[in-house]
């Protein structure tokens, strides 16, 4: 049997590449495991919550009504579990791939390794009670699947980045029971384009995954609130108003966690970095236990209770402390159910003050608490369509969805235009890396000065004359010649057609009419830098050299734009499908 599996493979990878219908398969069956493991993922963690906790069987734990110090030891006591679990994989030793980095870079390439030591974490830290949730753990593995089917049929590249998507997508149509957000979470946040090749099998993908999830007993995430009264044309400028506060809360946030993390790696030692944060998420969750978790109940609970606006306040501040103490601190997951729990909270208080300072009610707090949820979520996620289905999902409410679009619109160019970054890209910009989305720049890297280089060029010595140049090389025989000093190194390009030219003085020396001396390029640089550097310089070639000023080759102008030309042909016909 084992002899027969790549005969097998082989026929499956030409089914595959030919049929349309036959990928389509794929993609559900990369959408069912996706969501089979979110489904696992999710009960591992409610189960470590439980048993650490000590909650009823139907109590989650940022609905409790309150916990003893005794209890809350825990907390850093998952912080040395988690460091101690972070030294077992040798995390320090590496910078660990998701799915969003590996689409953008990697042509969907994602690492088993790594996407299991993402979920152990993410396990780790939300089962124990820190203030995250279990999207990325969801999203990674879901990804993983799709890499993993793409890897072993050896599919194309644009492919590789459907499948990943599809099944990043169809974990988080699993974990809320929302299709369509799925969906819209593949295309905006994993793939990062909605592209018609991708529409049919990220979507399957999605139902696939939901459908699992729901088989298995998981409900449908429902956000249980009456709908206000119909939105007119005021109401979306307020609304508007309450995009562009979430979104400039959305970037202290992230700004925030980004700070705490820097300080706590250079404050702290790195193995006690959990156990020092869980230690101050006690006091946090002795204020109120929805300071803990992802706050999937605490968000419920707050939605269905009349509550004062000093108490919303004090929530808010609580839960974003609690998320920057998590992540600035070593905990692993996101902040994807975090922002959209706090996105209630700034929903409410901006209802309740815009109220007290006019005197009347001008939006109702339902509706302004679900449009701050997807506008907050906008902000930190950066995924405005996605947002606005997973509201229209949990709460079936069609009237609203105008608003939740404004303010998230509203929300999302804010961000774009102050910051730049979700808080997955900008994590990965504080990391070095300057993508700000999952558009595939993979290919611009591959592109290289060293792989686009012309080897074996002619070369002389710069102390040579004009006249041996030209007896060396006469018209027609070769367009340039790199010049090298007196050891060998690089000290610029000389066009024969200059050399020739009328009142050259032919016993000059060679360097008296080459160019380029200051301007090379190194072997690492890419096609954009490439490209910048020709700009800059207003020169037709440029040498590339190491760092010992040895010439290895030469790169034209004309070779690099039309390679440039080439690869976005290439990039365009997969985006439309087309082989």
């Amino acid at each position: 049997m084992l002899k027969r599996l790549p005969a097998l493979l082989r026929w499956l990878r030409k089914q595959v590449r030919a049929s349309e219908l036959v990928f389509l398969a794929l993609a559900i069956g990369v959408g069912m495991a996706g969501g089979l493991f979110t489904v696992i993922l999710g009960a591992a963690a409610r189960t470590v919550q439980h048993v650490l906790y000590d909650l009823p069987p139907d109590l989650r734990l940022s609905a409790a009504p309150s916990l003893p110090l005794s209890v809350l030891i825990v907390l850093p006591l998952g912080g040395l579990v988690l460091a101690a679990f972070n030294w077992a994989a040798g995390v320090r030793r590496r910078a660990l791939v998701d799915a969003v980095e590996a689409n953008a870079l990697h042509g969907g390439r994602m690492s088993a390794m790594d996407s299991a030591v993402v979920a152990g974490q993410t396990v780790i830290s939300n089962g124990f009670g820190a203030s995250v949730g279990l999207e990325a753990a969801y999203a990674q593995v879901g990804g993983l699947f799709g890499s993993l089917g793409a890897r072993l049929l050896s599919l194309r590249r644009p492919d590789a980045r459907i499948l990943v998507g599809a099944g990043a997508g169809s974990a988080i149509a699993a974990a809320f029971g929302a299709p369509l957000a799925g969906a819209f979470y593949a295309f905006e946040i994993v793939i990062g384009a909605y592209t018609p090749s991708a529409i049919a099998p990220v979507v399957a993908a999605a139902l696939a995954g939901a459908q699992v999830a729901r088989r298995l007993g998981v409900v449908p995430y429902v956000v249980s609130a009456e709908p206000g009264p119909a939105i007119h044309t005021a109401g979306y400028i307020a609304y508007g108003g309450l995009g562009a506060v979430c979104a400039l809360l959305g970037i202290v946030l992230m700004r925030a966690v980004a700070l705490v993390e820097t300080g706590s790696r250079k404050a702290i030692p790195g193995p006690w970095r959990p156990a020092i944060g869980g230690l101050l998420l006690i006091p946090l969750a002795m204020l109120t236990p929805q300071a803990l978790s992802a706050g999937h109940s605490a968000l419920h609970l707050d939605m269905t209770e009349t509550l004062s606006l000093a108490f919303v306040a004090m929530i808010l501040l609580v839960k974003s402390a609690s998320s920057i103490v998590s992540l600035g601190f070593g905990f692993r997951g996101g902040l994807f159910f975090a922002s959209l729990f706090l996105g209630t909270l700034v929903g409410h208080l901006y209802a309740g003050l815009l109220a007290l300072g006019l005197g009347h009610p001008v939006l109702n707090i339902g509706n302004a608490s679900l449009v701050g949820m997807a506008a907050l979520a906008v902000a930190v996620v950066g995924a405005p369509f996605t947002m606005a289905m997973l509201v229209l999902e949990a709460t079936g409410n069609f009237s609203l969805t105008g608003a939740v679009l404004a303010a998230s619109l509203v929300s999302s160019t804010l961000v774009r235009e102050l910051f730049g970054y979700s808080f997955s890209t900008w994590r990965l910009h504080l990391r070095g890396e300057t993508i700000t989305s999952a558009r595939d720049v993979g290919w611009v890297r591959t592109l290289t000065a060293g792989r686009m280089m012309r080897r074996g060029m002619a070369t002389i010595d710069g102390s040579a004359t004009i006249a041996e140049l030209r007896r060396r090389f006469p018209l027609g025989s070769t367009s340039r010649v790199v010049v090298t000093d007196t050891s060998g190194k690089y000290a610029g390009i000389v066009t024969i057609a200059a050399a020739f030219a009328d009142g050259v003085n032919s016993e000059a020396a060679v360097t008296s009419v080459c160019h380029s001396a200051q301007a090379t390029l190194s072997p690492e640089q890419d096609i954009v830098q490439i490209m910048g550097r020709f700009d800059d310089l207003a020169t037709d070639e440029l040498a590339v050299v190491d760092m010992q000023g040895n010439v290895l080759g030469l790169v034209t102008e004309a070779h690099v734009r039309r390679r440039y030309a080439e690869e976005l042909d290439k990039a365009q016909r997969d985006l439309f499908g087309e082989r």
